[in-house]
């Protein structure tokens, strides 16, 4: 297991917050559905303008996406115009791809200037007269143990021949392919069975944190991925965050105060 980090180092300024929040899988299960989640998506970032830094989208943005080098998939433009705006304002976005939207390129980072990253990154917080926060951010998917069939695709899909190899299928025709395929996904069949917590010995994403903190100490862990809220201890002194989905939780987490929140979002 890998325990090198890119980090980076965030000066939080007076009254101002970190938000996080994960997985909206814009484009499922029907465009009806979906554009009903992301004016509510909308209405949170607008809630957060008056006090947000940075805010961080951590994975599964879009139920696909893929960058031709002239092209991108239609639709999610009242998301992005709400970004744009608040990037526009000089708050902060930090994007991780998740393995719905592993494939962003460089649009997000030239229209949104958006910082877009594809591994978990250490984030320390530093706030005046305070001792500084550690935070170990990224979407969650292919890490702990066990899933070994995810991750030999994921090195698949991310493998810049296979890459090379899809831009070649036309956009109406790969758009097609993923849209079907999406049918079969988690979060596209929610309301068949949704996810269950398995206990804190069996939640994969916590035995990864557990692991990583036995190497190097983070206060918070925030991940999505695994489509449950939840907060658990770690250890004594750090928290396992996971963001939940969109798609019928609707949280979001907020740094301020030397401490992280996970929140449900009520409004309607």
């Amino acid at each position: 297991m890998d325990f090198h980090f890119k980090k980076q180092s965030i000066t939080l300024k007076e009254g101002k917050r970190l938000y996080f929040s994960s997985d909206y899988h814009l484009g499922v299960p029907d465009l009806l559905t979906s554009r009903e989640r992301e004016q509510k998506i909308v209405k949170w970032l607008e809630s957060t303008r008056s006090d947000a830094q940075v805010v961080f989208l951590v994975g599964d943005i879009f139920d696909f996406w893929f960058e031709y080098r002239q092209a991108v998939p239609k639709g999610s433009i009242r998301l992005l115009g709400k970004l744009a705006e608040m990037a526009d304002e000089g708050i902060e976005l930090i994007i991780f791809t998740g393995n719905h939207d592993m494939w962003m390129s460089g649009y997000l980072s030239e229209e949104l200037g958006a910082t877009i990253y594809r591994n978990p990154v250490s984030f320390e917080i530093i706030e005046a007269s305070q001792p500084p926060k550690t935070l170990l951010v990224g979407h969650g998917d292919g890490l702990g143990p066990g899933d070994h069939t995810y991750k030999f695709l994921k090195k698949v899909f991310e493998n810049r021949l296979f890459q090379g190899l899809f831009r070649f299928v036309h956009p109406d025709v790969g758009i097609w392919i993923a849209k079907e395929w999406s049918k079969r996904s988690r979060i596209a069949n929610v309301n068949k069975g949704e996810e269950k917590f398995m206990g804190a010995d069996r939640e994969w994403l916590l035995q990864y944190c557990k692991e990583v903190e036995n190497h190097q100490h983070h206060d918070y862990y925030v991940f999505g991925h695994r489509h449950l809220v939840l907060d658990l201890p770690v250890n004594d002194t750090s928290r396992y965050i996971n963001l939940g989905e969109w798609v019928s939780q609707r949280h979001y987490a907020v740094f301020k105060n030397q401490s992280l929140q996970l929140l449900p979002y009520l409004a309607k």
